[in-house]
């Protein structure tokens, strides 16, 4: 199991179990983090954006300019922002940090 933590924009944090292979955006929205990803992963939008902790940053593969292209577009983006729906779960992502910008949404309006 892949362990994710999600720290929220007012500090909160909410420790998460995965498997190997699953979309980062997939496990958020399990988990009831307030991230929309109405695209369904083809990147036609910045709705699923998070910042992932400085620590862990260098350790995704590098961003296709697609997902850099989108990154352009969303609210609160910082230099660490990567599209959730573009992060696949590995075993060297064991311990990721991921914090929830305060500009997220939830499609079901939480």
């Amino acid at each position: 199991m892949i362990t994710v933590t999600f720290i929220s924009a007012d500090g909160e944090s909410q420790e998460v179990q995965a498997v190997d292979g699953r979309n980062l955006l997939d496990l958020a929205q399990a988990a009831g983090q307030p991230l929309e990803g109405t695209c369904e992963g083809q990147m036609a939008c910045s709705t699923c954006h998070v910042i992932i902790d400085k620590d862990w940053f260098d350790r995704l593969p590098r961003a296709v300019e697609d997902e850099e292209d989108m990154l352009d577009l969303a609210s609160g983006a910082r230099r660490t922002s990567r599209l959730s729906c573009q992060i696949i779960l590995t075993p060297e992502l064991d311990g990721l940090v991921v914090h929830v910008p305060a500009e997220s949404r939830n499609m079901q309006g939480l």
